[in-house]
């Protein structure tokens, strides 16, 4: 296969800078490792950063949003129609998002890459619409090879805009009714993992939908062998998710940290780290979600969460909820005293 997206190579991680950074949290005014993971992202975030004085005072909350063809199966208990009314209301700034985003000082962007609506204009909306919906993958692939590049540049776009106009972090999100179908079809083949540990309640299916979805799932599944992430991505996935796979690639690229969200943002990044193995260095997971297959995600990534609160909403909120966690971090590092103005050089 032909693949019609090349993802950047990302810059290298300093082992040097690793050892200084870890070299001053270690010297603060605190006994070492008294502050725990913290002191782990406190050097993660100087490494990716390239500097020995990290700040993440700015961040920007991303969320792509995108409709799935998958869900004329009903994969979903609700229609495609509430991904636009989800969309209008991040841009009235009333959904949970929103909440969380005013409550740490971060601004959110909308990335429309696939709603099957035409969105009025709105200052903090993006439209780089790839196509009104995916295809519905149980039948054909989601995606095109040029549809799905086309949303992997336009997250990769999005996200160095953010860094270039000033963000230290960029938190992922998506919207999408039908879309936890297509993160589980994509954990499915690039974790790998049992197709049936990978399907969970999604947006609050009972038992009887939960079968229904995994048998929809499992059809599609047998239609296409696909393995490579690019190839995974157009048979089974959404805009939304090629668009983070593209977005994570795009803020690493330029030393921002990734912070991802749960299942669904998950899966795009779990698509760009099979393409890009460097990039799991750059990304700072959010939390460990209630939806089922997210356990198995987290371990296909070799990720270890910051939090456990069994959100499972999406639309980007527990990366919101992360940033306090790395705003401390760097600042323990520029703001804390060293050992030796308490206690004195030996």
């Amino acid at each position: 296969m032909t693949v019609a997206w090349t993802p950047p190579a990302l810059p290298p991680l300093d082992p040097a800078l690793a050892a200084r950074l870890r070299a001053l949290v270690d010297g603060k005014a605190k006994p070492p490792g008294a502050l725990g993971r913290i002191e782990d992202l406190a050097v993660q975030i100087g490494l990716i950063q390239n500097r020995p004085d990290p700040r993440v005072d700015r961040a920007a909350v991303l969320v792509f949003a995108g409709d799935h063809g998958l869900n004329e199966e009903g994969v979903s208990p609700y229609p495609s129609a509430v991904t636009a009314a989800m969309v209008g209301l991040f841009l009235s700034g009333r959904a949970s998002v929103n909440a969380f985003a005013a409550a740490i000082g971060a601004d959110v962007r909308v990335i429309d890459v696939g709603v099957a609506a035409d969105l009025p204009g709105h200052p903090a909306l993006t439209v780089a619409k790839v196509r009104v919906g995916t295809r519905n993958a149980a039948r054909e692939p989601a995606m095109s090879e040029t549809e799905c590049a086309a949303a992997l540049q336009a997250g990769f776009d999005a996200a160095q805009a953010a860094v270039r106009g000033g963000a230290e972090a960029v938190a992922l999100g998506e919207m999408g009714i039908g879309n936890t179908a297509a993160a589980s079809l994509v954990l499915h083949r690039l974790g790998p993992a049992p197709l049936a540990d990978c399907v969970g309640a999604g947006a609050g299916h009972d038992a009887e939908g939960i079968a229904r979805k995994a048998a929809v799932l499992a059809r599609a599944a047998a239609r296409s062998d696909a393995v490579e992430p690019f190839d995974v991505l157009r048979q089974f996935g959404g805009y939304e998710i090629a668009a983070i796979a593209g977005a994570a690639l795009g803020a690493a690229a330029l030393r921002a940290p990734v912070v991802v969200d749960g299942f669904i943002a998950g899966a795009g990044v779990l698509a760009a780290a099979r393409m890009v193995p460097e990039l799991a260095g750059f990304c700072v997971f959010a939390h460990r979600s209630a939806e089922r297959g997210h356990a198995l995600m987290l371990e296909a990534l070799g990720a270890r969460p910051l939090l456990d609160l069994g959100l499972r909403l999406g639309e980007g909120t527990g990366a919101v909820l992360a940033i306090p966690l790395l705003r401390a971090a760097a600042r323990l590092v520029t703001d804390v005293a060293d050992l030796s103005e308490v206690v004195g050089s030996p």
